[in-house]
């Protein structure tokens, strides 16, 4: 399982492990429960190898937030996305104490926490991002 095969969908919960190409769209399998189901071009979808979180300076992507978390936990699940607010945003100033708190809402740190624990409970390689991240640059040069 690789950062760039995982998607979410707008509307349905957890997060969804791309599996094939089909004519009207593409196949996927929730992390959740196994299930596969067909997604269409009518539903929003987001890979998040392509999420990135507002900072005061520029946009840090999804992917190295999470390789932080999981250095910080070391590789284990974190905080429970169901914690306050007040927690979450502490929480989350240690992670990235930089991000811009009049953009970022305590309901996307709670997201952003759900998928890292989900992958976490999945036994997701958080090690295996840093090549992501060199890939991107490479493409981007």
């Amino acid at each position: 399982m690789e950062l760039k095969d995982i998607v979410a969908i707008n509307g349905k919960p957890g997060l969804y492990e791309i599996k094939a190409q089909s004519k009207g769209g593409i196949i996927v399998s929730s992390l959740i429960d196994g299930k596969k189901i067909p997604v269409t071009i009518s539903h929003n979808i987001s890979a998040l190898n392509e999420i990135a979180i507002y900072t005061y300076e520029e946009e840090v992507p999804l992917r190295l937030i999470f390789k932080t978390i999981a250095e910080k936990e070391g590789g284990k699940e974190a905080i429970s996305h169901k914690e306050n607010s007040k927690k979450l945003v502490s929480y989350f100033r240690e992670i990235l104490p930089n991000f811009d708190e009049e953009r970022v809402y305590a309901s996307n740190i709670k997201k952003v926490l759900q998928w890292y624990n989900l992958l976490a409970s999945k036994n997701f390689d958080f090690s295996s991002i840093k090549e992501d991240e060199e890939e991107n640059k490479e493409q981007e040069a």
